[in-house]
C-alpha cells in the first residue's frame, strides 16, 4: 500500500504531505485548489511523463515522494531488489521523482538512482489510477476486450498464449510461401549466384585463419638465410665453439667457470650463489638445444615457397570477392547456405511449405476457438456480476451485456483464416471483438455503452466494473479521480458505499466533489488554497477531524458551512454512512463465520 506521499512545487501546491489510510481515503477541496495535483503526483511516481509546465511558478523544481509498504515476496519487492533499492528499517520503500524546469526528470528508488521505467514497473504492481480519461478508453473495443480478459484470468490467458505462439509461426510460413511463389524468378537468379559463390569457395577449401598462417610461413621461407645467421650466432653465444675452444667458451662455459670458482671458496655468502648459477646453466642448456633443433629444421625450400605463394593467390581471389579475410569468407559461405535454403522454389519445397501452413492453420483455428469459448463463458459471468452492482448504484432496471463476436474477414485476404464455419481476421489478441452493451430499462435495445449511457451512468458502469474486477486485480492500491462526475442523489450514496466495500480488500484513494462519497471515508483530506502576500496563491493538504469533516461536508452539500441547516445535513450524512458501513461490516463478519467449517461432532468427546 501507499502509506504517505509528499508533494513539493507541483502546480498550486507549495508543499504538502498526505498520510493515506489503508482503507478509504478521500481528497476534497474547492475547485482550483489543486486536488488534481494529487493524481498528477501519483502519475509521476508511476513513471509518467514529466512536464515542466506542472512546476509551481517561482519554484526551481517539483518533487514527489511516496512511501510504499510492499508485501513480502511480492512483485514490487522483487523489482526493488533487482534495482538495488534499499528498504527502510520498517520495511517501507521510498520512491522519488524530481522534475526540473528544463523538463528533465530524475527518479530514485530506495536511495538509488533508477530509470523512470523502473518506477513504471513498480507502479504496475502497486497502483492503478482511474480517471475520467479511463472512461473514454473504456469506449474502445480493445479496452473492452482487455476488461473481459482481465476478468477471465487464466481461463483466457493460457489458450491466448498458445494462440499467439502458433499465430507468429503461421504468419512467418505464409509470408515465406508468398515470397517464394511471387518472386520465383528473382529468387532463382539469386540462388544461382549463391551456388556459384559456394562452389568457388568449396573448390579452394580455405581453412580458418589460413591466410595469416601462410603470411608467416612465406616470410620465414623468404628470409631463411637471415634466420639461419641469427640462430647460429645466438647458439654460438650460448654454447661456444663446437670443438671446445677455451678462447670461445660461450655463456655455458662462462657460467661453468663461475660455478667452479664459487665452489672453491670457503665463504658461505659466495657458495650460496652457486645454486642460482646452476639454474641459469640449465636454462641456457635448454635454449642451446632448442636453437640447435631450429637450425636443423631450417632449410631453404624454394618449392615450398612457391606453393605458399600460389595458395595465397588462390585465397586472395576469394577475399577480393566475398570478405576481407578467410574467416570472413567462411562466414559468408555459412550465411549463403542459410539463404539458399530459403530460396528453394522447387515444387517439392513449395508443397512442403503449403502443407506446413495448412497444418499451422488448423492448430491456430483450434486455439482461436478455445480462446473464444473461454471469453464467451466469462462474458456471461461478467455481465451478471456488473448488472448486480448496477442495481445497487441506483440503476435497478439496467442490464449489462458483454457481446463476443467474430471479427469478420474475407477469404484470401492477408491474415484471414477459416475458424469454424466462417472466415475471420486473426489478430494478436484473437479473432473476437468484445463490446459492452447497456440495456437501460426493460424493453430497451442493447446499445454500446457510449451510446446507451449518460455521463453519470457511464461513471457508474466504470465503478461497477472496478468493484467486480477487484478480486481479479492484484494491484493493492486503487485511485479514482472524480469518476463520480455526473452522479448525484441516491446514486452518489451508493457510489460511496461501493467504494467503502472496495476498501475492504484494497487501499482506495478517491478525489471527489460529492459529499455522499466523502462521508464514507476512513480518512478525509482537504486541499486548501490560500492567497498570501503579493497575491501569491498556495495550496496545502490537511487531515480533517470529526468536527472539521462536518464543516467540509456542509460546504460540499450547498456551501452552507456556516449554517445550522448545512451542519445538520452533514451530520446526518456522516451518521448514515457510519451506520451502513457498520452494517456491511457485521454482514461480512457473519459471512466469514458461516464459511468456517464446524468441528466434527466426535471431536472433543461425547
Amino acid at each position: 500500500m501507499l502509506a504517505e506521499m509528499r508533494i513539493k512545487g507541483l502546480g498550486v501546491i507549495d508543499e504538502a504531505t498526505l498520510h493515506l489510510h489503508p482503507g478509504l481515503t478521500v481528497v476534497t477541496g474547492e475547485t482550483g485548489a489543486g486536488k488534481t495535483m494529487v493524481v498528477t503526483g501519483l502519475h509521476l511516481l508511476g513513471g509518467g511523463r514529466a512536464e515542466a509546465s506542472r512546476i509551481r511558478a517561482g519554484a526551481d523544481r517539483a518533487v514527489v515522494e511516496g512511501r510504499f509498504r510492499p508485501g513480502r515476496g511480492g512483485l514490487a519487492r522483487r523489482l526493488a531488489e533487482e534495482a538495488g533499492a534499499e528498504l527502510d528499517e520498517d520495511g517501507s520503500l521510498i520512491a522519488v521523482r524530481t522534475v526540473n524546469t528544463d523538463g528533465r526528470s530524475r527518479a530514485h528508488l530506495g536511495g538509488r538512482s533508477v530509470p523512470a521505467g523502473v518506477l513504471a514497473e513498480l507502479a504496475e504492481a502497486l497502483l492503478a489510477v482511474h480517471g475520467q480519461n479511463d472512461q473514454l478508453r473504456l469506449l474502445r473495443p480493445g479496452e473492452q476486450r482487455a476488461v473481459l480478459d482481465r476478468f477471465a484470468g487464466d481461463a483466457v490467458a493460457a489458450p491466448l498464449q498458445d494462440y499467439r505462439r502458433v499465430r507468429e509461426e503461421w504468419l512467418r510460413v505464409c509470408a515465406e510461401l508468398t515470397e517464394r511463389t511471387e518472386r520465383s524468378r528473382e529468387m532463382a537468379r539469386e540462388a544461382d549466384l549463391l551456388k556459384h559463390g559456394l562452389a568457388e569457395i568449396a573448390a579452394v577449401d580455405p581453412e580458418p585463419g589460413e591466410d595469416a598462417d601462410l603470411v608467416a610461413e612465406a616470410r620465414r621461407l623468404a628470409d631463411v638465410d637471415q634466420l639461419r645467421e641469427a640462430a647460429a650466432g645466438a647458439q654460438f653465444a650460448v654454447t661456444g665453439a663446437s670443438d671446445g675452444d677455451p678462447d670461445a667458451p660461450g655463456a655455458l662455459g662462462l657460467v661453468a667457470e663461475a660455478r667452479r670458482r664459487l665452489g672453491a671458496t670457503e665463504d658461505h655468502a659466495l657458495r650460496d650463489l652457486e645454486p642460482r648459477l646452476a639454474e641459469a646453466a640449465t636454462l641456457l642448456a635448454d635454449v642451446g638445444t632448442e636453437l640447435a633443433g631450429y637450425l636443423d629444421r631450417l632449410e631453404a625450400d624454394p618449392a615450398r615457397l612457391e606453393q605458399v605463394l600460389a595458395r595465397q593467390a588462390e585465397l586472395k581471389q576469394l577475399t577480393r570477392k566475398y570478405a576481407a579475410d578467410v574467416d570472413g569468407v567462411l562466414a559468408w559461405a555459412r550465411s549463403a547456405e542459410q539463404r539458399l535454403a530459403s530460396l528453394d522454389t522447387s515444387e517439392e519445397a513449395l508443397a512442403a511449405l503449403a502443407a506446413r501452413r495448412d497444418e499451422l492453420a488448423g492448430e491456430l483455428a483450434g486455439h482461436a476457438e478455445r480462446v473464444t469459448a473461454a471469453r464467451q463463458a466469462a462474458a456471461g459471468e461478467l455481465a451478471e456480476a456488473v448488472t448486480a452492482e448496477l442495481s445497487g448504484l441506483a440503476m435497478p432496471h439496467a442490464r449489462i451485456e458483454v457481446a463476443v463476436t467474430p471479427r469478420a474477414g474475407r477469404e484470401g485476404e492477408p491474415g484471414v483464416l477459416r475458424v469454424g464455419d466462417r472466415w475471420t481476421h486473426v489478430g494478436p489478441d484473437g479473432v473476437d471483438d468484445v463490446e459492452l452493451r447497456l440495456v437501460a430499462h426493460p424493453g430497451a435495445p442493447a446499445l454500446p455503452v457510449h451510446k446507451g449511457a449518460s455521463g453519470g451512468e457511464l461513471s457508474r458502469v466504470m465503478l461497477a466494473l472496478e468493484v467486480v474486477l477487484a478480486d481479479a486485480d492484484p494491484v493493492p492500491t486503487l485511485v479514482f479521480d472524480e469518476v463520480d462526475a455526473g452522479v448525484g442523489g441516491r446514486a452518489a450514496v451508493e457510489v460511496g458505499r461501493r467504494l467503502a466495500r472496495l476498501a475492504g480488500t484494497h487501499q482506495v484513494v478517491v478525489v471527489t466533489h460529492l459529499p455522499q462519497v466523502a462521508a464514507y471515508a476512513d480518512r478525509h483530506l482537504v486541499v486548501d488554497k490560500v492567497v498570501g502576500g503579493a497575491g501569491v496563491t498556495r495550496s496545502g493538504v490537511r487531515v480533517l477531524d470529526d468536527g472539521q469533516r462536518v464543516v467540509e461536508l456542509a460546504r460540499m452539500l450547498a456551501g452552507l458551512d456556516s449554517t445550522e441547516t448545512g451542519r445538520a445535513h452533514a451530520e446526518e450524512l456522516l451518521a448514515t454512512a457510519a451506520g451502513e458501513k457498520a452494517r456491511d461490516q457485521r454482514a461480512k463478519s457473519r459471512q466469514r463465520r458461516r464459511s468456517v467449517v464446524p468441528a466434527h461432532p466426535d471431536v472433543g468427546g461425547r
